[in-house]
């Protein structure tokens, strides 16, 4: 029986036109600074972003946790929603390796902080206080069924940090699709904020890695904070090759994840005993509420027919549209929940 995975878009195989780019990759060593594709990966995300610099890294969690120690010294503090992936899902690594403490402010389901709390938040230079060096923000938003933030929203972020003399970092894990999603180019999503990071490993469909972009004096903090952290990687153009073919074919296609998701949720929005407003879903992550509250169990039951999903928290499932799932798996999906809610 054919497995439908929706845990997570992390899920996804790279492509055969990935496969052959890897195949053929030109190589150096990127610890030495010349691995060729590397190089190209990091001018073309660069320029893409409206960017001085970019840097290639392992991991989106990486990505995160160097970003925050280029910005950051031991004994400050970042400004996080409490439902965001660097604070929820990162290991505490921002103080357990980095000193740096957490100030955590409500998220709010659209994936927003209020700006008036940002705001107030903000501690004032204080012989006793931690300084609050930066706010982070998250585009797409994982708990909040994929929410997409406008441009308009995180400038007025960026505009009220800056001028309490605090940088603003995006983790941007799913940027392309909220790009797809708000029909711009990614950098009119990143035009204000002073560093962020974004994926090849979930909706790109590549095997590995992330990227961080800023200037190019933060980029170089964050490379000095990733090889301290063992991501110093060396023939690694096998990994950007598949990257650099993921920017030119995989993401218009995101429209497609989209659609399969609304076309999901709405299904599951019709099925007693699930909790779901359809008109939430604008991305590729549908996350819906057990009536009954038993989500292991239904988890348990779908996936002895062959579909998987994921128990985030809660009494709440988790369901993500990837490259892979078409609308006849999206359909056999709803079959499955409706035939197990019965």
């Amino acid at each position: 029986m054919r497995q439908i995975d929706l845990r997570s878009d992390t899920v996804t195989h790279p492509t055969p036109a990935m496969r052959q780019a890897m195949a053929n990759a030109e190589l150096g060593d990127d610890g030495w600074g010349d691995d060729p594709t590397v190089n190209r990966l990091q001018e073309v995300v660069a320029d893409m972003m409206g960017k001085e610099d970019a840097v290639f890294v392992p991991s989106g969690s990486m990505a995160n946790l160097a970003s925050v120690l280029s910005h950051c010294q031991r004994g400050e503090e970042i400004i996080v929603g409490d439902q965001s992936h660097i604070y929820l899902y990162e290991y505490g690594s921002v103080s357990a390796l980095g000193g740096v403490g957490y100030r955590q402010l409500p998220t709010a389901e659209d994936g927003t902080m209020d700006p008036g709390m940002v705001e107030a938040a903000i501690r004032p230079s204080s012989r006793r206080y931690p300084r609050t060096a930066l706010v982070c923000l998250e585009n797409t938003h994982n708990r909040c069924s994929g929410a997409v933030l406008t441009p308009e929203y995180t400038d007025t972020i960026v505009e009220i940090a800056h001028r309490r003399d605090a940088a603003v970092h995006l983790d941007g894990a799913r940027l392309f699709n909220a790009a797809v999603y708000m029909g711009v180019p990614p950098r009119e999503l990143v035009r204000s904020v002073d560093s962020l990071m974004f994926c090849f490993s979930k909706g790109l469909s590549c095997p590995v890695g992330s990227i961080i972009c800023g200037s190019k004096e933060f980029v170089q903090g964050a490379r000095r904070a990733r090889n301290s952290l063992g991501g110093g990687m060396r023939q690694v153009g096998v990994l950007a090759a598949a990257a650099l073919v993921a920017l030119e074919e995989m993401v218009e296609r995101l429209a497609e994840d989209h659609h399969n998701a609304r076309r999901l949720a709405e299904g599951l929005s019709r099925i007693p005993g699930i909790i779901l407003d359809p008109a939430r879903i604008q991305t590729n992550i549908v996350i819906f509420q057990m009536a009954d509250g038993d989500a292991p169990g239904f988890l348990r039951r779908i996936e002895e027919r062959g579909v998987r999903g994921h128990h985030p928290y809660g009494s709440k499932v988790r369901m993500v549209t990837h490259y892979g799932i078409d609308e006849t798996d999206v359909d056999t999906v709803l079959e499955v929940v409706e035939s197990v809610m019965k």
